[in-house]
């Protein structure tokens, strides 16, 4: 457990540090965070000290790459426009998108599974300005718990598109 605190420290690390990073930026971060986590497989067999060293490496460099998405946070949070329309757009995108998803499972349309990534990506975004603007706006402590799920949920969500995006496999 020490090193998945040790790993969530060095996400939270590198999203600080990615902070003002471009989106371009960002996507080669994710490719070599996923080419890090290639190599610790290699190197768990040979050296501890090597895979807990490509650990850290990917806990630094996946927080880089998604910094730029809670770039669209930062954008939330400091806007004073009212999101909420955002936020109800993002949510019928959403019930639109997992519609594609169930008629991708059964009908293959070629490039179908990019743009469906790319759509939920730009989804995510959506929810992450909102999600920020309410923890801008809260004054309610009890909402806390849930508005940080919110962010937890819109960036973990934005991690499995670029997975989608860049694993290549056909299903």
């Amino acid at each position: 457990m020490s090193y998945v605190a040790a790993t969530a420290g060095l996400f939270a690390l590198g999203a600080y540090l990615g902070r003002n990073l471009t989106g371009g930026v960002g996507i080669v971060a994710f490719i070599a965070a996923f080419a890090t986590l290639i190599g610790m497989r290699f190197a768990a067999r040979r050296s501890t000290q090597l895979a807990v060293g490509l650990l850290a490496a990917f806990g630094l460099l996946i927080g880089l790459a998604v910094a730029p998405t809670l770039g669209f946070g930062a954008a939330g949070y400091a806007t004073r426009r009212d999101l909420a329309p955002i936020a109800r757009l993002s949510f019928w995108a959403l019930v639109a998108l997992i519609v594609v998803g169930i008629v991708l499972i059964f009908v293959h349309i070629p490039g179908g599974e990019l743009v469906y990534s790319v759509l939920g990506l730009v989804i995510f975004a959506g929810f992450t300005m909102f999600d920020f603007q309410r923890l801008r706006t809260s004054t309610d402590t009890a909402a806390a718990p849930l508005l940080a799920a919110s962010i937890f949920l819109d960036v973990l969500n934005v991690f499995l598109f670029f997975l989608l995006i860049f694993s290549g496999e056909e299903r």
